[in-house]
């Protein structure tokens, strides 16, 4: 399994998260300094506020979902994206694939999965993060 090392700016030592099943985006957020909401929100299924250091979530999504979109806004707050350009969407997109996403995991899978959706079921994200992650690693599915 592979592991994400991200500096810990309260102490000179650093986090380290695994990566796929095991990557905990709320445990990232936390390392990171991020507030992360959940709210009854109405315009989008999350948000990245850089001026809070902040991530809102709209409550009710299913927890795949909410696990994909809290890493999808962590890519933004990694990457200092202030807007949503889909340049950045596409960008933060990935970052959140290769979290979610345990590369190793995917091949052996990818061995008995039909199809794009049965790939991403089984690994537990989004069919759009898994077509991030697929392309970007230049697999076929």
């Amino acid at each position: 399994m592979q592991q994400l090392t991200i500096p810990n700016w309260e102490s000179p030592n650093q986090t380290t998260l695994e990566r796929g099943r095991g990557y905990d985006p709320y445990a990232h957020a936390d390392a990171l300094g991020i507030q992360v909401l959940v709210r009854p929100i109405r315009t989008a299924n999350e948000l990245w506020l850089p001026d809070y250091d902040t991530i809102v979530l709209k409550s009710g999504m299913r927890a795949a979902h909410m696990r994909g979109a809290l890493a999808h806004e962590i890519g933004h707050a990694v990457l200092a994206h202030e807007d949503d350009r889909p340049k950045h969407e596409h960008q933060a997109d990935r970052y959140a694939a290769d979290n979610l996403i345990d590369l190793e995991e995917c091949i052996d899978v990818m061995k008995w999965a039909p199809d794009c959706q049965k790939l991403a079921n089984e690994l537990g994200v989004t069919l759009r993060l898994m077509r991030a992650y697929l392309e970007s690693h230049r697999l076929a599915a």
